[in-house]
């Protein structure tokens, strides 16, 4: 009997033993492979970063010397909340400069305008970075539309290059908003606007028009061509052939835009990286929002389109 009950004990130990032993192992197994997903999901990580940066491509040419064109995009609408804004072109046109293996920058544009006041802060940003670097030249490429604020930010190149099919020009302004007093009169609604100030609902579109008011509005939009006239002449120099409608608000085509001096040359990113800077590999530089910072912005922009829309919108377009 006590040989049988030492059996049942030697066996029930052994079976603890065992199992004891399974899991040591079945921890150590799990140990191992967490060990291992960790490094995979640091190196996947690394890569992703690694790629994103560009940062060993970057290393690679300047220890080989090469050299590339950097090419920054203009498109869309010019204004605050857009990918056109001044701050991202900025931002991208700064970090092609502060780049040593940049020849040459292109400046493509596909823009029908917009905000004055963005295409100004460009136009101005690129003046002052082509005097930090005067040995780096900014080439502005057209594609389908440069007009109004589009061009407003051409002007700033050291030329520019064209389609033939090109739409070039627009230089001028203008102001639109809507008028509600008819509709009002009809509908019985009655406008109650309170204000300090004899002109703060200046071209309030519910109250019935002024002609101070217009008067004032017309000296604001003649004020403001009269900025893009200069900076246009600035820009092009004796190149610029003028001609009455010049200044009207007029497109030309691209093969008529270089007839009138408001462009230099036929030419595409591609060509202009290759016959002009000798550096066919173009880097883009194009700097773009992620979708948080986009529906951020586009947010702000439309409340603030919302308000600005009420007391008329001044725009290059």
């Amino acid at each position: 009997m006590m040989d049988s009950d030492k059996r049942d004990d030697d066996w029930a130990r052994s079976v603890l033993e065992r199992l004891a032993l399974e899991a040591l192992v079945e921890q150590r197994r799990r140990r191992r492979w967490g060990i291992f997903f960790k490094f995979v999901g640091f190196g996947f990580l690394g890569a992703v970063i690694y790629l994103m940066g560009d940062w060993g491509a970057s290393a690679e040419k300047r220890a080989e010397g090469r050299s590339y064109t950097a090419m920054v995009s203009v498109e869309g609408v010019i204004d605050s909340g857009s990918e056109a804004s001044a701050g991202q072109v900025i931002a991208s046109l700064q970090e092609a400069f502060a780049d040593p293996a940049v020849r040459g920058i292109v400046l493509r544009v596909n823009s029908p305008g917009g905000s004055p006041v963005q295409a100004g802060m460009i136009n101005d940003e690129i003046a002052r970075l082509r005097g930090t670097r005067p040995d780096l030249k900014v080439v502005a490429v057209v594609e389908d539309v440069c007009a109004s604020g589009g061009y407003y930010v051409a002007v700033a190149a050291d030329s520019i290059y064209v389609d033939k099919a090109s739409l070039i020009g627009s230089i001028g302004v203008l102001m639109d908003s809507f008028g509600f007093v008819g509709a009002m009169d009809k509908l019985g609604v009655e406008r109650r606007l309170l204000s300090a100030g004899e002109s703060k609902g200046f071209l309030d579109p519910f109250s019935p028009q002024r002609a101070s008011h217009l008067a004032h509005a017309k000296v604001l939009l003649d004020d403001i061509h009269q900025q893009f006239i200069k900076v246009v002449r600035n820009g092009r120099g004796d190149r610029l052939k003028e001609i009455p409608e010049m200044f009207s608000g007029l497109v030309w085509t691209g093969e008529r835009s270089i007839e009138l001096g408001l462009a230099d040359d036929y030419g595409t990113v591609e060509s202009v990286a290759r016959n002009v800077f000798n550096a066919e590999e173009v880097k883009d530089f194009t700097q773009r929002r992620n979708f948080a910072e986009r529906f951020a912005q586009q947010f702000g922009a439309n409340v603030a389109e919302s308000v600005m829309s009420s007391l008329g919108r001044v725009s290059l377009r």
